[in-house]
């Protein structure tokens, strides 16, 4: 078993943006830590959604703690520039990353913390950062009769492209951006059905010739949790809604049931497809946690602002809706992470012998 030789400040799981951007909050304080993810670099789960995604927060708004986003910051940002944005993040202030180590446990040992990996590797430290997202775990509905479906079922996070849909007849469930974009794109080249429990929210890009995230930010609700990340708007400037008005693709109320060749909707007709898409988001993973009071018994996170209730020492940075409908996001994660900080840095003070800085250093 290979064992860290010393204990570490903070050990962070995590790389994707949350963690990068706790990761340099903790360098500026001179910390000894550590980042660990399972992926092989850093970026989360950024490379593993479709191709075509688009981040609908402008570039100007979509960066992390000391490096802009390197793009037209009145551009919308894709996939690969994402991903490409945050590697260069990692690499520009040289954070300690290591990639390929999958968290298996994490276990109290008197005021420390042992950190289980998949590798057999252990590390120890007196504060543990939860940084692996609200976005992990993809979440299917149990939906009756889905078990038996004889044609392709996939959840939006195994959805690259639209070419394998080409010519079939395509249900996509959900009625957030991810859901509205996918069902867009497929409409180019399949028969596509939006179904969705609820109406369409449309949101316009502008209002009044603001940028929404800046009508955002003037208004001061980026700071409430006014929305929540399942619940947010289409933000639209217009295609979208013109798409599904003038029959591109169309929205129906979701389904009942599921038949082996089709599904039932709500007024008992039926409709045959041949694949189902379900853009209908994910879950915390906290596998790894289960040894720790870190949920109720309804598996809701005990948790305030980022502060673990119940466990002192542990915190999280990119729950959905942890401080506000931003947290989850690239542009929320900074200021998250950086409000968590002089309590992170209180606990330690607390907790470990060794020299803290006083103040944030220039790197």
């Amino acid at each position: 078993m290979n064992e860290s030789s010393r204990t570490l400040d903070v050990v962070v799981i995590g790389g994707g943006q949350a963690g990068l951007a706790l990761g340099w909050h903790l360098q500026q304080h001179g910390l000894d830590f550590l980042i660990l993810d399972e992926q092989t670099r850093p970026g989360g789960n950024w490379r593993n959604y479709y191709d075509s995604l688009q981040l609908f927060s402008p570039a100007e708004y979509s960066g992390l703690p000391g490096l802009p986003f390197p793009a037209d910051p009145k551009s919308y940002p894709l996939r690969d520039e994402v991903v490409k944005y945050l590697e260069m993040y990692a690499a520009e202030f040289r954070l300690p990353y290591q990639g390929g180590t999958r968290v298996v446990g994490v276990a109290q040992k008197g005021k420390l913390f042992e950190i289980r990996c998949d590798t057999g590797a252990t590390f120890t430290t007196h504060a543990v950062v939860v940084a692996s997202g609200g976005f992990s775990r993809p979440f299917t509905p149990n939906i009756p009769g889905l078990e038996g479906f004889s044609g392709t079922c996939l959840h939006s996070s195994a959805y690259r492209t639209p070419e394998p849909f080409a010519g079939q007849r395509v249900v996509v469930v959900g009625a957030a951006n991810s859901a509205v974009q996918i069902a867009y794109e497929l409409a180019g080249v399949a028969q596509v059905s939006l179904a969705t429990r609820e109406k369409i929210r449309f949101f316009p890009q502008r209002i009044l010739g603001l940028e929404f995230h800046t009508w955002l930010k003037f208004t001061r609700l980026e700071h409430t949790r006014w929305l929540s990340d399942q619940r947010t708007p289409v933000l639209d400037s217009g295609k979208y809604r013109h798409a599904l008005n003038t029959g591109r693709f169309q929205r129906r109320a979701m389904f009942q049931q599921v038949l082996p060749e089709g599904v039932v909707w709500s007024d008992a007709s039926t409709t045959q497809i041949d694949a189902l898409i379900f853009a209908t988001g994910f879950q915390p993973n906290l596998d790894f946690l289960t040894a720790l009071p870190i949920t109720d018994h309804g598996g809701r996170v005990l948790q305030r602002n980022g502060v673990a209730s119940q466990v002192p020492g542990v915190y999280f940075v990119g729950l959905p809706r942890q401080r506000n409908f931003a947290s989850a996001t690239l542009r929320g994660v900074g200021a998250d992470a950086g409000y968590l900080m002089p309590r992170l840095l209180r606990h330690l003070s607390k907790d470990c012998s060794s020299h803290l800085s006083a103040s944030p250093r220039q790197v």
